[in-house]
């Protein structure tokens, strides 16, 4: 089977680059790796120490960024590399100042894997949630490197539950702990014979509340807000929009939108300018403008939509009406506002929990928008209790990046201790 996946790595690697010529994001994927190694070699000498965090891409990465922040506290001598393996990861996030090295990581061949360890060399290796490349993992037990995972999720469609995902379950022997979100995840782990695995939780509660520590004003926001009750509509998709559109063209005159859709590709934002008769302001048009005058703000760049959740009185996350579901909903919840999302949300512990909580409300039809969108703006003790459920959901479920920072204070006496392997 190892050999069969080694195989398709070598495969995949062949036709990628023919995809590569019609899809410009795949032509990134290939691009981006030609020059990984050169990279390495100038920027990482022999002498250097250093710490390595893998991210499938830039969810991963925001997952794992406070316990990288903590690692580069606690080692400030050592140099942090940081890989991506998507282009939506690393073209975001690719200067960040975090990380000394930010590059794509190779695909997982042999040859591959063994050349950037020896480059790289690090002295801990983090995997964050659930990507798990065969031939890296085995060279870092290989080489005895301490490894973790953090903000780990194991679920039953995995390769490692399948009979025949043998290969798959002893790659997971290079891991010296487990720092999973879930009670479920844990008891999967250990099914596989593996007891050096914790419920730490998730990570990305500690980065949603660093949030409300930061300056997250925006003039032009709060000009446009003018004290009015306002609902911010993030990463929105056109099945989104058309439910969004319908209910801002009958809302009332005194409720403010402001749109930060998924894609800002010029002809999808016209596509939504065209579905609204509400006074609308664009984000690049607004220079020089009296925005209190709109109705409607939409947001045509990136980057700034956990600020504007701030001015939020409602806020809308896109994405539950296709797949793999709804984007990020920690991040309006941690300035307290209620949550509205589409039906396909089942993949998201976090969002599962606060729909079960009350938190965050779901719907699947204009008529069930309009409902809610209409309660939650004309019923104040409604609004409110919705608020504190998802303020309270943030502030209680943090602390998962004090705990992985408790159990790899001292990795390598670590082991030796309590030796946690099986």
């Amino acid at each position: 089977m190892l050999f069969l996946y080694n195989l398709t790595i070598s495969i995949a690697g062949f036709f990628l680059k023919i995809i590569a010529l019609f899809s410009p994001k795949i032509k990134l994927f290939v691009e981006g790796r030609k020059n990984v190694f050169s990279i390495l070699e100038e920027k990482i000498k022999a002498e250097d120490k250093t710490i390595w965090f893998h991210s499938a891409s830039l969810g991963e990465y925001e997952q794992g960024l406070p316990v990288i922040e903590k690692i580069k506290e606690k080692y400030p001598s050592h140099k942090i590399v940081v890989t991506f393996f998507s282009p939506s990861g690393y073209e975001v996030r690719k200067n960040n100042t975090v990380a000394d090295v930010t590059i794509y990581l190779p695909l997982d061949s042999k040859s591959n894997a063994k050349r950037f360890l020896k480059l790289v060399h690090p002295e801990l290796a983090f995997f964050i949630k659930y990507e798990f490349w065969l031939n890296y993992l085995k060279e870092l037990e290989k080489s005895k490197t301490p490894t973790y995972l953090i903000s780990g999720i194991f679920r039953d469609n995995q390769m490692f539950f399948k009979w025949y995902g043998g290969f798959y379950r002893k790659a997971l022997n290079a891991f010296t702990y487990f720092f999973v979100q879930n009670e479920k995840s844990k008891q999967k782990v250990e099914s596989l014979g593996f007891n050096n695995v914790i419920v730490s939780g998730d990570t990305r509660f500690d980065r949603v509340n660093a949030i409300l520590e930061r300056d997250n004003r925006l003039d032009y926001v709060e000009n446009f807000k003018n004290s009015q009750p306002t609902i911010v509509i993030g990463s929105s998709w056109p099945k989104d929009e058309i439910l969004i559109a319908e209910y801002i063209n009958q809302a009332p005159d005194y409720a403010k939108f402001i749109i930060a859709p998924h894609n800002i590709k010029q002809d999808q934002i016209s596509d939504l300018l065209s579905k609204i008769t509400k006074p609308t302001i664009l984000f690049s048009e607004k220079e020089k403008k009296d925005l209190s005058a709109y109705n409607v703000f939409i947001i045509d760049t990136i980057g700034i939509l956990t600020k504007i959740y701030s001015y939020g009185t409602i806020a809308y996350v896109g994405g539950g009406f296709g797949n793999p579901g709804i984007h990020n909903i920690l991040e309006p919840a941690t300035f307290g506002i209620p949550i509205v999302i589409g039906p396909n949300y089942s993949n998201f512990a976090e969002a599962v929990a606060l729909v079960e909580i009350g938190g965050c409300v779901t719907i699947s039809t204009s008529a069930e928008l309009k409902a809610v969108f209409d309660q939650l703006l004309n019923d104040k003790n409604f609004l409110e209790e919705k608020s504190k459920i998802c303020k309270s959901f943030i502030q209680d479920n943090k602390g998962a990046t004090e705990t992985i920072m408790k159990l790899i204070s001292q990795p390598f006496d670590l082991i030796k201790v309590l030796n946690l392997k099986k």
